[in-house]
């Protein structure tokens, strides 16, 4: 909050809420993240295993659909989706001291700190991020607030 103290600096705020996001985990590429950090080889597989070849039908009035295989994402309501997407954006991290990001399963915040009107550094992580989790968004949600624009 001291950096608020002074009238040249704010703190642009980016709110990310996805919609589907569990959806994105792509199980080989969770099963090579795991790796990297470590985690037991019959776990890892446990876990791919727990993600591919899942059978889905859809049953309504009495009549059941065709049954389809799915080979990707997590389960959305299933207790491991948070974890399991948690791990798997886990490398997406902030490298500039002047952006903070917080993330809660899905839920993502990104706190700039902007000195002088200088938001190249806040705009640049910000784009950078979002690519970084193969999202699109427009860079002008860093804007100031203080614009008129």
């Amino acid at each position: 909050m001291q950096h608020l103290e002074s009238p040249d600096r704010y703190a642009p705020i980016l709110f990310v809420d996805y919609s589907s996001t569990f959806n994105t985990v792509i199980p080989q590429k969770l099963f090579d993240k795991l790796q990297l950090l470590s985690l037991d080889s019959s776990m890892r597989c446990w876990l791919l295993e727990f993600l591919l070849q899942r059978s889905q039908v859809v049953k309504m009035n009495g009549i059941v659909s065709s049954t389809i295989t799915l080979n990707t994402w997590t389960l959305q309501g299933c207790v491991l989706s948070p974890l399991l997407y948690s791990l798997f954006t886990n490398d997406c991290v902030s490298h500039h001291c002047s952006v903070q990001l917080l993330k809660f399963a899905n839920d993502t915040t990104l706190v700039g700190l902007v000195t002088n009107s200088v938001e190249s550094e806040c705009r640049h992580e910000v784009t950078s991020w979002c690519l970084g989790v193969t999202i699109t968004t427009s860079i002008e949600c860093v804007q100031n607030p203080r614009d008129d624009r």
